[in-house]
């Protein structure tokens, strides 16, 4: 078990604005236009899966491996993005991009 500290495990919620359902749905429909099966737990990107696992667990049960997901997370979000998170609309490749780590850049950010 790691300790996250507030600031990561706020900003993480913050920028992952799409709930696990959503992210799994999505990650599904993604995997769903592949020319292969996944199996159901291996849908969508490593990452989009280290996200819903995260999604899943307490606090107090975060690993390091959670932690470095939610860290490289929270970073591609903000390097694609305005630190306000306000909706923006672009073209639909970078936004399914952001999906696939649970960021919909047409939701307002988690309050």
């Amino acid at each position: 078990m790691v300790d996250v500290d507030d600031e990561l495990w706020d900003e993480f919620h913050r920028v992952v604005n799409m709930t696990s359902r959503e992210l799994e749905e999505w990650l599904r429909t993604q995997a769903a236009h592949e020319d292969f099966e996944d199996l159901p737990d291996q849908v969508g990107t490593l990452t989009g899966r280290e996200v819903l696992a995260v999604l899943g667990k307490r606090r107090v049960d975060l690993t390091d491996a959670d932690e470095r997901a939610m860290r490289k997370v929270v970073d591609k979000v903000h390097s694609q993005r305005r630190d306000d998170l306000e909706p923006t609309a672009g073209q639909a490749a970078w936004r399914h991009k952001l999906m696939s780590i649970g960021h919909d850049p047409l939701k307002p950010p988690r309050t």
